[in-house]
């Protein structure tokens, strides 16, 4: 499993401009093995997936087993911006799963309710446009954040 990813800089600038090693909005969560990742929002059918990508092959299969490990709960993802917070989305709505990639992961929540599934592609819609105004985005499963970045450009 992911061990000190976090534990030291990796010189990687974060959408603020600061090299980031922990949350300092919340202190009840957990940042110890999250997993420095570039990432995107994009609407599927039912809902909407998360795209986690890692530069570095070591850090990739970190953020494979955290995810594979957290999967099971409750996925939710906060945006801050010059470390203040902007927003915290549950994704509660039904279900999310995990898939490895190549580079990471994907994240997909998806709903069979017609309401909850226009609830979450609004949540896409609204974190894709925090994270490409530069926003850094931290996904979590319960209390435990298993990556954070930003956007491509």
């Amino acid at each position: 499993m992911a061990s000190n990813v976090i534990a030291k800089p990796n010189g990687k600038a974060q959408p603020n401009g600061k090299a980031t090693t922990k949350a300092s909005f919340s202190p009840k969560l957990d940042m110890r093995s999250a997993v420095s990742c570039e990432i995107s929002f994009e609407k599927c059918k039912g809902g909407f997936r998360i795209q986690c990508c890692c530069d570095d092959s070591t850090e990739c299969t970190d953020l494979q087993c955290l995810c594979a490990a957290l999967c099971e709960g409750n996925c939710s993802c906060t945006c801050t911006r010059n470390e203040k917070p902007i927003c915290n989305i549950n994704l509660g709505c039904d279900r999310c799963k995990c898939e490895n990639t190549d580079d990471g992961c994907c994240i997909t929540c998806t709903s069979g309710d017609a309401e909850c599934c226009e609830m979450l592609e609004a949540c896409c819609d609204y974190l894709a446009s925090c994270c490409q105004s530069g926003c850094c985005c931290y996904i979590y499963f319960g209390d435990k954040c298993c990556c954070f970045g930003g956007c491509s450009a």
